[in-house]
């Protein structure tokens, strides 16, 4: 508690009670939602989520029933030491050679899907897909290994109803696949939006309890309680261009709604040292700088980008010796001017789909480029920064089983003291968003900071009602820590993919789309009175605020700043605040 006034000095002591409690609500109608995932290879699977959902036979305890060979594969069931079940797929002469089961899906439905992988030799890529009438659905992946099962967990929103057929399918046709403890378990919207709305009341926000009494000890009936949110503790955001320097109406725009930022291009090293060694950081140095007076926190994006086509024009023709000498000044040059004055930065940009370091300097550049970031600026968080993780699942270069098995390299490498973080970019065009919450689980069993990046939605009659599913869905996961919009105002009458306004600022749909969900996520303004004993409760969102209290008995209002919190495991659930 920090703040107060002594607006009641004249009256007696005027005691004054905030307790924060944990919200335990009961669960949402239906089936919760398991955001849980496991990234380890373990010796004995576990048992399937929802107890299977509506797969049938799902632990095998059964033999075949229920499954069938899916292509030209031998399918067999087998009994492990310890007397668990599986099946295996052998005999396989095509990729998607392997076991199958049979559903009715039904338009509008959110599938998850789970399933304990392994495979005979190897360490193996291995996807689940959903074959149905509209072609085939692509549903989650896994990198499984031989003498331990993994944990393959993915997601499906169904566009139409009908039959579908689910089968697993590795590009290694020589290794046997080996199933076990699958599951499959529909949600309607309704339960989906249930289940978000929970999370976000248990993730997000804490209940709130006011007590007011007197000196003596007896309560204050009707006490007046006004509270009034200064700062949310949730980052939400949106990228920034250079012409917000000079456009008091942007400006006006965007700090009266974010609280975070990435610049678009201004720190990126094509716009720092467009002339081999002639560095201009005077743009980037005048927005931190705006950042700064508008309580504006700040992603550094990006050190580097490992796509050949983003290099300054002069970098591609510099030999080995020249290129590692430029990338090392170019990584001391732009992390030491910045140091403490970013949250983050994306060390190298879109690290999974591009290798231009690499293929020129050795495989473990872009490792070596996170190790010296760490020791440059020891304060900020080293993101990874990839799009497809969450877009699209047919993308296996930066499936999360891949994006998984490139964190470990780095740190690895850094011998593990690197203090990392996920950054999703979000380029989406449909989303699907129960994959999208399934890659997200997957990538939350590292226990690493999740911010989406560089969220934005292809243009369309459906943009605004994609990007409200999208938000919903990255701010009710507990995985996320942070939302930055990739709608940066560039120039005057140019909108590239996604725009949050018109020329004038004014709200375009997706604009009015963020700003009914600033709202709902926030508290402008809560009143109330305190009942018969002297209480006032409410759930509040994470952040800091201040409450006004006023009570016929006092000649002033009492005045009172707090915080809202997630308690830690031994912080107390009772603050008492005596004025």
């Amino acid at each position: 508690m920090e703040g107060a006034t002594d607006g009641g000095k004249n009256l007696l002591l005027f005691l004054f009670c905030l307790l924060l409690l944990l919200l335990t609500g009961s669960i949402a109608e239906g089936l919760s939602y398991d955001y849980s995932a496991s990234i380890e290879c373990l010796v004995e699977p576990h048992r399937p989520q929802y107890e299977g959902g509506i797969i049938v036979n799902p632990e095998f305890n059964h033999g075949l029933r229920g499954w069938s060979i899916f292509g030209s594969a031998k399918i067999e069931q087998r009994v492990s030491e310890g007397g668990n079940s599986f099946i295996v797929a052998h005999s396989r002469k095509q990729p998607h050679d392997s076991i199958s089961q049979k559903f009715y899906l039904r338009k509008g439905n959110l599938y998850t899907l789970s399933a304990w992988i392994q495979v005979s030799q190897g360490k193996v890529p291995v996807r689940a897909v959903f074959k149905t009438k509209t072609g085939y659905k692509h549903a989650g992946a896994v990198i499984t290994e031989s003498g331990c099962w993994s944990m393959l967990k993915g997601g499906l929103t169904a566009n139409s109803s009908g039959p579908a057929e689910l089968y697993f399918e590795s590009e290694n046709k020589t290794v046997d696949i080996w199933v076990d403890s699958v599951s499959l378990q529909p949600f309607t919207i309704e339960q989906w939006r249930a289940h978000q709305e929970q999370s976000i009341e248990k993730t997000r926000k804490r209940k709130v309890k006011f007590q007011a009494v007197d000196s003596s000890g007896k309560t204050l009936t009707g006490a007046q309680i006004s509270i009034h949110l200064k700062k949310p503790s949730f980052p939400f955001g949106a990228a920034i261009a250079q012409t917000i320097l000079h456009n008091p109406t942007y400006q006006k725009w965007f700090t009266s709604r974010f609280t975070v930022t990435t610049f678009e291009n201004e720190m990126k090293w094509y716009s720092t040292e467009n002339s081999p060694g002639k560095e201009n950081y005077s743009v980037a140095d005048a927005m931190l700088q705006f950042t700064r007076k508008n309580g504006i926190r700040v992603r550094g994006h990006n050190v580097f980008w490992d796509d050949p086509k983003y290099q300054p024009w002069w970098v591609p023709k510099l030999s080995y010796s020249q290129l590692n000498q430029a990338a090392w000044k170019r990584i001391n040059s732009i992390m030491s001017r910045y140091k403490g004055q970013v949250i983050a930065w994306d060390v190298v940009n879109e690290n999974l789909h591009f290798s231009f370091f690499e293929d020129r300097l050795g495989r473990n550049a872009s490792a070596a480029f996170y190790k010296k970031a760490h020791q440059l600026d020891d304060r900020a968080i080293m993101f990874l920064n990839e799009y497809n993780t969450i877009e699209d699942s047919r993308d296996g270069t930066s499936s999360p089983a891949k994006y998984i098995q490139k964190l470990k390299e780095i740190q690895s490498y850094a011998g593990g003291r690197i203090p990392l973080g996920i950054g999703l970019q979000g380029h989406f065009n449909t989303p699907d968003i129960a994959y999208m919450r399934s890659a997200l689980d997957t990538l939350a069993a590292t226990k690493l900071p999740i911010w989406i990046t560089e969220l934005d939605v292809e243009g369309g009659p459906n943009q605004a009602k994609y990007l409200e599913e999208i938000l919903r869905e990255a701010h009710s996961h507990p995985a996320i820590k942070g939302i930055v919009i990739w709608g940066a105002w560039p120039y005057p009458e140019q909108c590239r993919r996604m725009c949050l306004t018109d020329n004038n600022f004014k709200n375009l749909p997706t604009g009015n789309v963020v700003d009914k969900l600033i709202g709902e996520w926030t508290h402008a303004s809560l009143a109330g009175l305190t009942d018969s004993n002297g209480y006032f409760e409410t759930s509040l969102f994470h952040g800091d605020y201040v409450v006004t209290i006023t009570h016929p008995s006092m000649n002033s209002s009492l005045v009172q700043s707090f915080k809202v919190t997630t308690p830690g495991v031994s912080q107390e659930t009772m603050l008492d605040v005596k004025i």
